[in-house]
């Protein structure tokens, strides 16, 4: 996702690297800013993230891939269910 964004995650802070996440504009910047095993995402944020993660699913299904593709399709496809769900009813992501 990070690299459809233009940027590669192991140069963000956090990640190994030193650059900041304010020097980026994303929509998925409340996800990939987060941990993965702890915190929430509101509902403004899943929100905020769905048409971006949507867009990029559809880019990534034009490209010719192999199984870690399709794979990452299947995943992004689930995420969009789960934050579908969270945005309809109010609620927050909740990680852990």
């Amino acid at each position: 996702m990070a690299q459809a964004e233009g940027f590669t995650l192991p140069d963000m802070w956090g990640f190994g690297g030193d650059r900041q996440w304010s020097e980026i504009s994303s929509a998925l910047e409340p996800l990939l800013d987060h941990p993965d095993d702890a915190g929430d995402l509101s509902a403004a944020d899943c929100a905020r993230i769905l048409p971006r993660l949507a867009e990029i699913i559809t880019e990534w299904e034009t490209e010719e891939g192999d199984l870690t593709l399709a794979r990452h399709i299947e995943d992004a496809r689930q995420l969009v269910i789960v934050l579908r769900i969270c945005v309809d009813s109010n609620v927050e992501l909740l990680f852990g």
